[in-house]
């Protein structure tokens, strides 16, 4: 085992006795939601998990430490703290040798989970080709990880401050499946409407496991993206919250916002001009997802 990466007793029992297990990241945590949303969002989310008879593994870096389950305490840790850095894949090596303390995002989180043996992931919205890209090249780094590691991802989508159709066309590229849980369209993760068609609806999670064991059997490298729907009572319309993105994108603009600073700047922006409607909207897909994950797992152990 990695000197670096620490297990949750909870995580290594499922783990040695192949139950379910579920991977969440945490710079949801430490960068999408203030306090204490923020950490009542990740307990809930845990409980979710666990009514559905699996073992969640909230993975973060605490003091130089890859964690992969957290305590009561190292959540409320993360919560708090004003000084978490936001770990993809370029600052392993700096917040590991400095001893810091790190949230890791989609992309980092993947990693993590597939040194761990976990195959299941569930987070809020992926990251992708942002609007304008033809002239800044911001496309998230969680795209390379979604061609490259073999985790399922459980998502509302790409998050809809992104350009949407770029991104799809760039995990055809890789050779990423993106699945519509009960859909063919994709969704966009406050709404469940983005007019962009996806190749293939799953109805149960049955069959989602059956897919990525089928994928992963053949020596197929690469992750599977499930999109699935926020439920209809917390749906925002479409119409509108495109153009609070595009109010937001031009506040970015005017503020000088780039790079790794971009998401969470917009996703702030967003809940103000929704006033809160946003960031409700935000906590009830990602319950979803987490209870889609947990169901997956749950199946995916016993093929």
């Amino acid at each position: 085992m990695n000197s670096y990466l620490s297990i949750h007793p909870d995580v290594q029992n499922a783990r040695n006795n192949n139950l379910p297990i579920v991977a969440l990241e945490s710079t949801i945590i430490s960068h999408g939601m203030p306090y204490p949303e923020n950490i009542k969002m990740a307990l809930h989310v845990e409980e979710i998990i666990r009514a559905e008879g699996a073992v969640p593994a909230t993975i973060a870096i605490l003091d130089g430490q890859i964690k992969v389950g957290l305590t009561r305490e190292e959540l409320e840790q993360l919560a708090k703290s004003k000084d978490v850095l936001k770990v993809s894949k370029r600052d392993f090596g700096y917040v590991l040798s400095q001893k810091k303390t790190g949230a890791t995002t989609v992309s980092a989180t993947m990693l993590i989970a597939e040194m761990a043996g976990i195959k299941v992931f569930a987070t809020g919205g992926i990251g992708g080709v942002h609007r304008g890209a033809e002239k800044t090249f911001d496309i998230s780094r969680d795209l390379e990880e979604l061609a490259n590691v073999n985790v399922a991802v459980v998502c509302a989508g790409a998050k809809s401050i992104l350009d949407l159709g770029l991104t799809l066309e760039f995990l055809e590229t890789k050779g990423v499946e993106v699945l519509g849980y009960q859909t063919k369209e994709l969704p966009a993760f406050y709404s469940r409407e983005s007019g962009f068609d996806l190749d293939y609806s799953m109805e149960t999670p049955e069959d989602i496991a059956k897919l990525i064991h089928a994928k992963w059997s053949l020596g197929l490298s690469g992750g599977v993206v499930i999109a699935n729907p926020i439920p209809k009572s917390f749906s925002l319309d479409s119409k509108m919250i495109n153009k609070v993105i595009d109010q937001a994108l031009e506040d970015a603009q005017s503020d000088g916002i780039k790079g790794k600073d971009t998401t969470p700047y917009l996703l702030s922006k967003v809940k103000d001009i929704t006033k809160g409607e946003s960031l409700d909207a935000n906590l009830e897909l990602v319950f979803n997802n987490a209870k889609l994950a947990a169901q997956i797992a749950k199946f995916y152990v016993m093929i």
